[in-house]
């Protein structure tokens, strides 16, 4: 079983920049060690009958089907945009990386 120490806890605390008390550091040591047993106890649940999913969420009801529509125009869709490039018909936004 995997446990944490003061040790590590402090050295969290220092990544972090937190300011913990001998108390504080006994504390999180304790729940954090608590938090790795259970997690260990989760791993060791026999999931072998049990068919991978994609998502957590149950779907409700039958998802309605596509139609075709009008949308907007791409010069009308643009008109909104702060910025726009005429010759690719796309929006500008401003450069974040290099």
């Amino acid at each position: 079983m995997s446990t944490f120490t003061r040790a590590d806890v402090e050295r969290l605390a220092h990544l972090a920049r937190l300011e913990l008390s001998r108390e504080e550091q006994d504390l999180f040591a304790r729940q954090l060690s608590g938090i790795l047993a259970y997690a260990e106890q989760v791993q060791r649940a026999d999931t072998s009958g049990v068919d991978p999913t994609a998502s957590t969420l149950a779907t409700t009801g039958p998802m309605r089907e596509d139609e075709v529509a009008p949308s907007l125009e791409r010069d009308v869709a643009l008109r909104s945009a702060p910025a726009a490039s005429e010759e690719t018909g796309l929006y500008k936004v401003p450069r974040v990386l290099g």
